[in-house]
């Protein structure tokens, strides 16, 4: 079984969702999250807090140097995750789809590398 990272991407300058419209996407997450586990595909996962709220730790040349805000300026940044292990990508897309739809809003899937044997 292989982990893949299903990536919640967020436009924060976009206008924030109704009182209405995040209690349904918290019951909806709430709902994949137990299918999640139900299934045994489960790893991680999380939302995260605004971009404002990180630190960009950086070592070059043996220093050490700590910016404020997200690494990249954009639009979109990533709002939350899930860490998954499935059998393939297909299925790992499928439940992508199911993330996408609770949370109305896009979802990223990326594999993570194999871990070298031995």
């Amino acid at each position: 079984m292989k982990q893949y990272l299903l990536a919640v991407h967020h436009a924060y300058d976009a206008p924030p969702m109704s009182d209405e419209e995040m209690q349904k996407a918290f019951a909806q997450v709430d709902r994949v999250n137990t299918e999640l586990r139900s299934a045994g595909i489960w790893v991680f996962g999380g939302g995260l807090l605004p971009p404002d709220s990180a630190t960009v730790v950086r070592v070059e040349g043996g220093n050490t140097t700590m910016t404020d805000g997200p690494f990249a300026e954009t639009k979109e940044q990533l709002g939350g995750f899930w860490v998954i292990r499935c059998a393939d990508l297909d299925e790992a897309l499928a439940w992508a789809e199911k993330c996408s739809r609770a949370c109305m809003g896009p979802v990223e899937v990326r594999p993570f590398e194999d871990e070298p044997e031995g």
